[in-house]
């Protein structure tokens, strides 16, 4: 069995971890996970519910992104990346995930701190970007002739700052050479193939522990109007069935082929198990008349603080 890694697409710490396992060719199982609904999986494996985590078939839990590239680059460094010496990488790298990162958010989410402007944080930031770019016009890369770990490691957040404002970082003076080795990265086949199946999902993993329903857009609508959830399928209500329907993971694709095969626009709710029993929804697994195969069934209403995801469903 391959490790598991759990990964959000955009961030940037998931990011340089799937291009460090990517480019030492180690395989994984990817679980694209939604930060404001983690599965327990995650939480599980690491109670801070952040990722990337890795998770290798030993049990070893991996909960930090450099750690996860250091670990695939010693299965294999093809691109010597781990050659440059280790106390610049070592520096560049703190100073990135340290004062580059605390400017970086408080520029790009400056909602998330009150009190606080997002100017002077954007010139502090820039500050560092030029210290780096000094270092850049000298050659392709932060540490020499070639790539190294710091490159990667920090590409993934100077994107993310070009990103919040690509005028104001493309007007910048005196970021030539880091604009280059950006364009580079942006360029590259390395970062497309992480930005791609297998390595990043658009669509989130779905737990084996929560329950799944397919859902009207009209049908979701009115419920959260009404206050909960009354649909037991397609055109019937939960009075007139007595319960409502729902499926595990591995039964969605046929779920849909059977009842929503002509629909293009639906709703996945994912709908988590504890908070059904804190509100006294049961939840039995019965067969179905013609397969006998076991589906959840909720027997009450829906309550909506019991999804905790609604997604467009894609099969």
């Amino acid at each position: 069995m391959p490790p598991v890694l759990y990964s959000f697409r955009r961030c940037p710490y998931a990011m340089r971890a799937r291009l460090a396992l990517a480019v030492a060719g180690q395989a994984v199982e990817l679980r694209e996970v939604s930060l404001r609904a983690k599965p327990p999986e995650l939480l599980e494996a690491s109670a801070k519910g952040t990722v990337p985590v890795l998770v290798l078939p030993d049990g070893t839990v991996m909960e930090e992104s450099l750690a996860i590239m250091r670990w695939a680059l010693e299965q294999a460094d093809p691109q010597g990346w781990l050659q440059a010496e280790p106390a610049e990488t070592e520096a560049l790298i703190a100073e990135n995930d340290g004062p580059f990162k605390h400017h970086l958010d408080r520029f790009k989410y400056p909602d998330r701190y009150p009190g606080e402007t997002s100017a002077p944080h954007r010139r502090a930031a820039l500050a560092i970007l030029q210290r780096w770019n000094q270092r850049l016009a000298g050659g392709d890369w932060l540490l020499g002739a070639h790539a190294s770990l710091a490159d990667w490691a920090l590409l993934p957040f100077v994107r993310q700052f070009c990103l919040a404002d690509p005028d104001g970082f493309a007007a910048e003076p005196a970021l030539d050479a880091l604009r280059a080795w950006l364009a580079g990265f942006e360029h590259s086949e390395l970062l497309q193939q992480v930005m791609e199946s297998p390595w990043a999902e658009r669509r989130c993993w779905r737990s084996p522990r929560w329950l799944y329903h397919l859902a009207l857009p009209s049908d979701w609508q009115q419920a959260r109007q009404l206050g909960d959830y009354r649909i037991s399928t397609r055109g019937q209500s939960l009075e007139q069935v007595g319960f409502i329907h729902a499926s595990y993971a591995h039964q969605l694709e046929a779920t849909h082929q059977r009842f929503y095969a002509d629909v293009s626009d639906l709703r996945l709710l994912v709908i988590d198990p504890d908070r059904l029993a804190a509100h006294g929804v049961a939840v039995r697994a019965e067969s179905a008349p013609c397969s006998g195969e076991l589906f959840p069934h909720l027997f009450g209403p829906l309550p909506l603080d019991a999804v905790c995801l609604v997604e467009c469903y894609s099969r």
